[in-house]
């Protein structure tokens, strides 16, 4: 069927007859696509649980800071456990920070009251912005402690124990 075209009609016919003979390509196509899309699944998964794996940590955290400040006789004393736990309890856990701010409400520092400390800390995931996460994500924890019905707040006057 050889037109005055050149051969056009051949190539079209060969090219037809090509694309229908494509047995087998998809086999190939699926063994060499598959690596990739492993790879990339593995990647959002170490990324997920980089994530929950900071935000438990972080809770723990904040639990820990709200028992150390509970434990305390003065607001004061208690601010200051609070810091120093929930600082040390991060860098413990392997969580990395820029910065922690650690927010004490002493105000329910009486027997039978309540101390509540929140955590709020910038966690870095700079490698993971080829998934769209971003670089660096604020992750926050608040936790309650009781304070012991049955002791006292203050010191003693008399220098002795309470």
């Amino acid at each position: 069927m050889r037109t005055h075209l050149g051969g056009r009609a051949d190539r079209r016919g060969w090219w037809r007859s090509w694309w229908r003979d494509d047995q087998g390509s998809v086999a190939t196509e699926i063994t060499v696509i598959t690596p990739f899309l492993i790879v990339l699944l593995v990647f959002v998964a170490v990324v997920i649980h980089r994530g929950v794996d900071a935000r438990l940590r972080l809770d723990d955290a904040a639990h820990q800071a709200a028992r150390a400040a509970s434990m305390q006789r003065s607001a004061a004393t208690a601010v200051l456990a609070a810091r120093s736990t929930a600082q040390s309890a991060l860098s413990g856990a392997g969580v990395v920070c820029s910065s922690v701010e650690v927010t004490t409400d002493t105000t329910g520092l009486v027997p039978g009251g309540t101390v509540t400390v929140m955590l709020s800390c910038p966690v870095d995931f700079g490698d993971a912005l080829i998934l769209g996460v971003a670089g660096r994500r604020v992750l926050s924890a608040t936790a309650s402690e009781p304070v012991d019905t049955w002791r006292s707040v203050g010191t003693n006057p008399g220098g002795g124990r309470p």
